[in-house]
């Protein structure tokens, strides 16, 4: 979507329950394959993914346009609430049923959440090397992740993930640099073992 149109989107999305449903339908795929992509495993996923939705509802009154897309927004919330979850390693009880009930609105598709848990899971079960990378990166410290998962998993451009994590662009490349650094040779001392 061009960023004209999203903009009138969010400001009709304001007064409007279907116009934030809109905006859901755009951006939960890549919100909660983000945010599973960082915490690896599919219920605090779906936890955080709706903490993030329900958040972005709730605080939509003072959100102000300043020209940026508004993922970027979203995922800023999701990074501060995957980080939250780290350091607490308890999620409260929020749920795709309490998004559901507060504001009116069902996942794009049709497919339960069942299914799509063990979609989630098979894919990440296949991809084993995947997984270690994962590790690898839960295991470096926050600044990195965020980086490297905005980067390689979400495919975003250097100029979006230094507006997302408010840092230069100069910051957000050396952090890429750094933390691929650690991937990659932690990756190695694994493979050898």
């Amino acid at each position: 979507m061009d960023i004209e149109t999203e903009r009138q989107l969010v400001q009709a999305a304001k007064t409007d329950q279907a116009a934030f449903g809109m905006l859901f339908d755009a951006y939960y795929p890549p919100i909660s394959q983000y945010i599973l992509r960082r915490v690896g495993e599919v219920a605090p996923a779906q936890d955080i993914t709706s903490a993030v939705f329900l958040k972005a509802w709730q605080g939509l009154q003072k959100y102000e346009w300043r020209g940026l897309p508004f993922s970027a927004w979203l995922y800023r919330i999701a990074g501060n609430e995957v980080n939250s979850y780290f350091r607490h390693r308890k999620l409260w009880p929020l749920s795709l049923d309490a998004l559901y009930e507060e504001v009116g609105f069902e996942l794009a598709d049709d497919r339960t959440v069942e299914q799509e848990c063990i979609a989630y899971e098979d894919e990440l079960a296949r991809h084993q090397d995947f997984v270690t990378v994962q590790q690898i990166i839960l295991g470096l410290p926050v600044k990195y992740q965020e980086v490297l998962a905005l980067r390689f998993f979400e495919h975003l451009p250097i100029k979006q993930i230094a507006v997302i994590l408010d840092k230069k662009e100069n910051t957000v490349k050396s952090l890429l640099k750094r933390g691929t650094a650690q991937v990659v040779r932690n990756f190695s001392k694994r493979k050898a073992l």
